[in-house]
């Protein structure tokens, strides 16, 4: 019994807790709810407000950018009613300035006609003046154009021909006694050896033995040095001696030393002989160098090239109309070396262009240009300056001088290939040239006879009195000696006299 009601006691207190339980729930939700409006409300109303105020700020923005457009379409309007206002201005500038022309291109028109009307009265006049000039001259128009050109032809060449006289004539009185001055200076201060330079190399050995084992048996000794060295040995009867011929005088110089040391040696065999030349040859190289980097010590030349000192090395192997040509490139550099130091020019450029004038003789090619050109070539390939460069290709005329060093390297080239002994001339070749000499002042009429003398250092002109007057003597004697410097290569200078003689005669009876 106590059990049931203790249990309806539990139960009739889970129901009053239950109802009291709901009832402040219910309670506190709706506080919820009253809260969560009013929060509601309250964040409304703050969004209208800034909505408001947003709108508010984008009028007041759009109202700004309406008025700067206003502002500067009216300031484009004003900019286009000035541009307008000027182009009616220019407009009426223009047609008043078209009237103007108009009314001077009328004028002109008048002028035009009256000058016409006036050269064609002139015309009609010089027609009638010509006719009356025609019959009282009996020649026509032309014929006395021709005559009066002819007689003008004939005064302007005299008068020419006395001015440049006179202008030689002046600057020989000013310039001779200076020019000789510096050149007999120049050739006095530089001294060198005649040429003494052959075609063939002679080996003398101590006795006529020694040819049988050089030949060889079968002569394979002989071929084989042949073979190696690219010479010709000639072993004739002339006692104690052998002659080596070849063109390159480097091959020669090999050949030459080769059968020194083979004589030395005692041992001639083909191999023997391989050998030998092989070693020569890289002597020879070796002294090419040397001499070449001496000789530039010697001049005080600096920065050249290694392969150009390899080539003033080859020029003493190597000669000109029997004048070494080393020797001959040495003597130039020095002259020029003067003859720069007399005028004020660049002494150096000068020794340089001079030492290098005749490289182009040297290549182991042997090209077949001009040696002047090919060695321009060289000195430009090889970093030479332009004035060095332009001295060498023109020291036989073959360019243009465009460098004040270049006609010095000509003229010191001349200088040291000319003087007495230095370069041995054939007997055809200088033959030839004295024949040409008096051929080309024959050519030219009212002469007589001509004479090459002083080794064709002067050409002597003999003319007929009755056909060339004292001027025209002048005359011919510059007409020849152009003719000869512009036609003919010769060394140093040709002086050109032209005689004429008069005689006067009479007989006593």
């Amino acid at each position: 019994m106590e059990i049931i009601i203790t249990i309806v006691a539990l139960i009739i207190g889970a129901g009053v807790s239950y109802f009291v339980f709901n009832n402040l729930a219910k309670t506190k939700a709706s506080t919820f709810i009253n809260e969560a409006k009013k929060e509601a409300e309250q964040i409304k109303k703050e969004k209208l407000l800034q909505a408001k105020e947003k709108f508010l700020e984008l009028k007041s923005d759009h109202e700004k950018m309406i008025n700067n457009k206003s502002n500067e379409l009216s300031k484009a309007e004003n900019r286009v009613k000035d541009k307008e206002n000027s182009l009616s201005k220019k407009l009426a500038e223009n047609n008043k300035k078209e009237k103007q022309l108009e009314e001077q291109k009328n004028n002109l028109n008048q002028q035009k006609e009256v000058l016409q009307k006036r050269q064609d009265e002139l015309t009609k006049s010089h027609k009638k003046q010509v006719e009356q000039l025609e019959t009282i001259s009996k020649l026509s128009a032309e014929e006395a154009k021709e005559q009066l050109v002819e007689a003008l032809k004939d005064e302007a060449k005299t008068k020419a021909l006395e001015i440049v006289q006179a202008t030689i004539e002046e600057a020989k009185l000013t310039a001779n006694q200076e020019a000789k001055k510096v050149v007999i200076q120049t050739i006095q201060r530089t001294a060198t050896e005649q040429a003494i330079e052959n075609a063939v190399s002679i080996f003398n050995i101590e006795s006529d033995d020694i040819k049988g084992r050089i030949i060889g048996r079968e002569g394979r000794n002989i071929r084989a040095i042949e073979a190696a060295t690219g010479v010709d040995v000639v072993v004739d009867d002339t006692p104690e001696a052998i002659i080596i011929s070849c063109f390159d005088p480097v091959r020669r110089e090999i050949a030459r030393l080769s059968l020194h040391k083979l004589v030395t040696d005692g041992r001639i065999h083909p191999a023997r002989i391989e050998e030998v030349v092989k070693k020569t040859k890289k002597e020879i190289s070796q002294e090419i160098i040397e001499i070449g980097k001496k000789t530039t010590i010697d001049l005080g030349i600096h920065g050249l090239h290694p392969e150009l000192i390899r080539m003033v090395g080859r020029m003493r192997y190597r000669s000109s109309y029997g004048q070494n040509l080393l020797q001959h490139s040495r003597e130039t550099a020095n002259l020029c070396a003067t003859m720069a130091a007399e005028l004020g020019l660049n002494i150096k450029l000068a020794k340089r262009a001079g030492l290098l004038h005749d490289i182009g003789k040297v290549p182991e090619d042997n090209a077949e240009i001009p040696h002047a050109i090919l060695g321009m070539q060289l000195a430009e390939k090889y970093g030479e300056k332009p004035e060095v460069c332009n001295a060498i290709g023109a020291h036989h005329d073959e360019i243009e001088m465009t460098a004040l060093i270049s006609p010095i390297i000509q003229v010191c080239d001349a200088v040291s290939g000319a003087r007495p002994g230095a370069r041995r001339q054939q007997l055809d070749s200088y033959i030839s040239r004295i024949k040409e000499l008096e051929d080309t002042a024959l050519t030219y009429p009212g002469v007589l006879k001509s004479y090459a003398i002083q080794a064709g250092r002067e050409l002597r002109v003999v003319v007929e009195s009755e056909k060339v007057s004292d001027i025209d003597a002048n005359k011919l004697s510059f007409e020849i000696s152009e003719k000869i410097q512009n036609e003919m290569t010769y060394p140093g200078q040709v002086k050109v006299t032209v005689i004429r003689e008069t005689r006067a005669i009479s007989y006593a009876k």
